[in-house]
């Protein structure tokens, strides 16, 4: 490597990879893909890329990691269940194997696979692990500053709170004291700063191709942002959360991210009251936390901004491949009605908040914008995170690979059915190194269940991505099962009928038509496939007993699509 005039010259011709994870973020927040948030950096990703409208992931954040990193599912990657969730059912889950609630050593990192080839690096959100030897520092990564839990505040405030939102870092495989971070901390600002500080260490990366994974704890919760960027949005959400589903859903169809015909689910929703029948205080109260969830995504934009920027000045933006995804579903609050030791996630909370009306996104507060909202970023799909409807796991997707590129028009937008897993395996591609197998540093590992998408995007003579891939899904005791077009699904009471459906999902991506009795024959293909499924990852399925104290009720807005 030598540096000349700022930029880094790169004798080797691998490309560089670069893995933008936010959380939480809804599929259709991003103006490629519908929104009206202000996102021109990945908005350009975009255009000069590609956008995947099929891709999915698991419909909670570690677990979709889990996939992420290892190329296969979750259930045999460490992460069956959320730890977090997992705890409150030891009798169920403990000692299982795929449950240990880490991303465990039966699977070869990303990373791992990459080292000694590749400079590997890491900033921002982990969630895979809170003690040693599950950090990232030993998993493959050389350098590392994350937040080893899944959540946590995105100002320099409320640090000793310890009953709800611990803020646990480490750098390098060193626990980090958070009351050395600069006062004026905020996570998707200092999560860009190290990733950049990792990208300049020349030292470290001796000459060689870089994999860096950024994972942004935003939109997560609890919702948070400088004051001058949630001001950009003041307003821009008087009108309700309905007006706004109409208008995305308007956009994407003239972006060409949905068909004309889609059918969107209507909107349920646990809350009492919605948007018509609540005071014009209340409506300003909810109004501005979607302004302030706004300025978080603004503000993630920006930083990618600043990452691209480096990249341009470094000369290496046309050598990197670059991926934006988010981890799941639009977070509609679903954990709100799940068990969680005994307690609500109201009552987890600590009660030392100022959630007043002018606090509202300071470091002090703890809001998050619930269903309704929700159900505007994941229209036409049904609910959103946590559920296992493809409002819960179609999330968006970019991909900038320059090399890729050249055999397709301007909006290259990807509709088939793609997943999580098959990032790894695109990776390994592009960067010509195999996957170990069965073996790796003297260990037992799987293979990835995930399929490169290389063949595909270069349209590669008689290639058919994906043909007869059978993929399945479970978390929070809901399952689903899917082949081509067709999907089945099945939520267990209070939180849905506790019978199998099945959908086609190709035409009805918002599981709106229930089509098992015309295709029994489909059906009964779809169930012999859970049951492989079941058998091969071992997964625990909760039975529906475990649910029936649960106090949940929802109900239809028969007028959430009208004009």
């Amino acid at each position: 490597m030598t540096i000349s005039d700022s930029t880094i010259k790169i004798e080797n011709s691998k490309p560089n990879f670069i893995i933008i994870v936010a959380d939480d973020l809804g599929f259709s927040d991003l103006s490629s893909f519908g929104g009206e948030i202000e996102t021109p950096n990945l908005d350009k990703l975009a255009k000069n890329g590609f956008r995947f409208t099929g891709f999915h992931t698991a419909s909670a954040c570690s677990p979709t990691r889990s996939m992420l990193l290892s190329g296969t599912d979750n259930h045999l990657a460490g992460l069956g269940q959320m730890a977090e969730y997992a705890r409150q059912f030891p009798d169920l889950f403990k000692d299982k194997p795929g449950y240990e609630g880490v991303l465990n050593y039966r699977v070869a990192s990303l990373a791992e696979i990459l080292s000694p080839e590749y400079y590997s690096f890491i900033s921002g959100k982990w969630h895979l692990g809170l003690e040693k030897p599950y950090w990232p520092s030993d998993r493959g990564f050389e350098n590392s500053f994350t937040l080893l839990p899944g959540a946590g505040n995105h100002f320099k405030d409320k640090l000793e709170n310890k009953i709800f939102l611990p803020w646990i870092y480490q750098e390098n495989g060193q626990r980090i004291d958070p009351h050395t971070f600069p006062d004026n901390f905020y996570s998707s600002d200092y999560f860009t700063d190290k990733f950049l500080q990792y990208l300049d260490d020349t030292e470290s990366r001796k000459d060689r191709p870089f994999f860096g994974l950024l994972t942004f704890t935003a939109p997560h919760w609890p919702l948070q942002a400088p004051p001058e960027t949630i001001e950009k949005y003041k307003g821009k959400y008087d009108d309700g959360p309905f007006a706004l589903r109409k208008r995305r859903l308007q956009r994407a169809k003239e972006l060409g991210i949905l068909s004309e015909e889609v059918v969107p689910h209507l909107v349920e929703t646990m809350r009492e009251k919605t948007w018509e029948s609540i005071d014009d205080g209340q409506r300003r109260y909810e109004s501005k936390i979607m302004e302030v969830y706004a300025a978080m995504v603004d503000k993630l934009d920006q930083n990618v901004g600043r990452l691209l920027d480096r990249l341009e000045e470094t000369g290496e933006i046309e050598n990197t491949v670059i991926l934006f995804l988010s981890d799941n579903g639009a977070e509609g609050m679903l954990m709100e009605a799940l068990p969680f030791g005994g307690k609500t996630f109201r009552e987890r909370i600590c009660t030392d908040y100022d959630n007043s009306f002018e606090n509202i996104g300071k470091g002090n507060s703890f809001v998050y914008y619930g269903d309704l909202w929700a159900q505007a970023a994941t229209a036409p799909k049904y609910m959103y995170k946590m559920w296992i409807t493809e409002g819960g796991i179609n999330c968006p997707l970019i991909l900038h690979a320059p090399s890729l590129r050249q055999k397709w028009q301007e909006d290259a937008i990807i509709d088939e059915f793609t997943t999580v897993m098959d990032i790894l395996p695109t990776i390994l591609t592009l960067a010509d190194i195999p996957h170990p197998g069965d073996t790796f540093k003297n260990r037992q590992v799987y293979r990835p269940k995930g399929v490169s998408w290389v063949p595909y995007l270069t349209k590669q003579e008689d290639t058919v991505y994906g043909q007869n891939k059978v993929v399945g899904w479970e978390l929070f005791g809901q399952r689903a099962i899917r082949e081509g077009r067709f999907k089945a699904v099945y939520i267990p009471p209070p939180f849905g009928e506790g019978v199998w459906a099945l959908f086609d999902v190709k035409d009805d991506p918002g599981e709106t038509n229930n089509i098992s009795e015309q295709f029994p024959d489909v059906m009964e293909r779809m169930l012999d496939h859970w049951s492989i499924y079941k058998s091969e990852t071992g997964l625990v399925e909760m039975d529906d007993t475990y649910f029936k104290d649960i106090k949940y009720e929802k109900r239809v807005i028969p007028d959430s699509l009208e004009p």
